[in-house]
């Protein structure tokens, strides 16, 4: 019969790191929402930057959880990353969103690159996490 102390339980990690990440993430978008309007809301760039808000927050876990692996030297082979092209395809067009919005070019340009700027950042969450459920499972 094999003895309990020569199999010990390896202690958890504390995610103290990963909760004031959250907190700083969820602070930064209380902000958003407490110092815009209500009519702002109604603006493309405000989904901007939600969106990239979330997709920072998505990003951050990521790394986190990274090195939380790495510390409990876990099996590393495949690694979740972003999509960076897309990122950077969704940050130009975030960029592109907020300069034709202060030089006040046309509201269809406006529409289109808030449009693409949130589509780049949902579709690189939604590889970012559909790759950590499939991690996982």
């Amino acid at each position: 019969m094999p003895d309990a102390a020569s199999n010990p339980v390896p202690v958890p990690k504390p995610r103290r790191w990963s909760i004031v990440a959250a907190g700083l993430l969820l602070a930064a978008l209380a902000l958003v929402v407490i110092y815009t309007s209500r009519s702002a809301f109604f603006s493309p760039l405000a989904l901007v930057v939600v969106a990239a808000i979330g997709l920072a927050a998505l990003l951050l876990q990521l790394r986190l959880r990274r090195e939380r692996e790495r510390d409990a030297d876990k099996d590393l082979s495949t690694p979740v990353r972003a999509p960076l092209w897309l990122n950077v395809l969704g940050l130009i067009f975030a960029i592109a969103a907020v300069f034709a919005d202060v030089l006040h070019l046309s509201a269809n340009l406006l529409l289109i690159a808030a449009l693409g700027a949130v589509l780049c950042f949902a579709v690189s969450g939604t590889t970012v996490l559909h790759a950590l459920r499939k991690k996982k499972i």
